[in-house]
């Protein structure tokens, strides 16, 4: 019973693009000051979860109750099953549209038939993005479309300047992120980087920390995911894509 309440309730927020209802509204209006200066409340919405309203502020989600007396930070998980309601929750709410990825601001990498494609923002001075470079060498039949996202300091911009401006931008970013080497050569000073491009686009996806991996079906991986986890996620994308 309890599964299928929360199912149900699960397509009534998917539907949430509608209208907020008075009740949402004035949990909205009570809840939104107590989160903190400057912080926007997206949206409001009632859940099926004990009287609990979603408050979705950007790409995250908390909890709070009808007064915004307490605030709720955790996922819901159905006990019986293990599904993870927040965390789905979160993923739809995070969808891209793969296809409108400025592709031509990433450095590109195919290995094999590079069938299976991500999109990945890094940063070059990030030791989890240098261990997930490690993890993606170690597939094959992949098309990796790598965004410098440079957040991190001024010497990230300085860094992927220097890639990005390289004879071999892919060779030389693996070599940096592999092997601790730089381009010898200075990048011209006349040399146009997408840094601005990248950075705006970043933000705007709520990229808030590197690597993020992103996935055709608009899906995203925060994080050094192994390989096990990369090949689960590209055998769950193939099994949709046949239905």
């Amino acid at each position: 019973m309890l599964k299928k309440v929360v199912i149900a309730g699960l397509m009534l927020l998917a539907g949430s693009a509608m209208a907020e209802t008075a009740q949402e509204q004035a949990v909205k209006k009570l809840v939104e000051p107590r989160l903190g200066d400057g912080v926007k409340v997206d949206s409001v919405v009632k859940t099926p979860y004990s009287g609990l309203f979603e408050v979705r502020v950007g790409g995250d989600i908390i909890y709070t109750d009808e007064k915004a007396q307490f605030l709720f930070v955790g996922n819901v998980v159905d006990a019986k099953s293990g599904t993870n309601y927040t965390r789905n929750r979160v993923e739809e709410l995070n969808k891209i549209k793969f296809s409108d990825l400025p592709l031509d601001s990433a450095l590109k990498m195919v290995k094999g038939d590079g069938k299976r494609v991500i999109a990945v923002f890094e940063d070059p001075n990030c030791g989890y993005c240098k261990r997930f470079r490690k993890t993606l060498a170690s597939l094959d039949n992949v098309t990796v479309y790598t965004f410098m996202y440079n957040i991190l300091s001024e010497d990230s911009v300085a860094k992927s300047k220097n890639i990005w401006c390289s004879s071999d931008r892919n060779k030389a970013w693996d070599e940096w992120m592999l092997n601790g080497k730089m381009p010898t050569a200075a990048a011209p000073a006349n040399c146009v980087t997408p840094h601005d491009k990248v950075y705006a686009l970043g933000r705007k996806l709520n990229v808030n920390g590197t690597p993020a991996v992103f996935f055709t079906d608009g899906t995203r991986i925060p994080g050094a995911v192994d390989a096990k986890a990369l090949e689960e996620k590209f055998a769950s994308i193939g099994q949709a894509a046949k239905r």
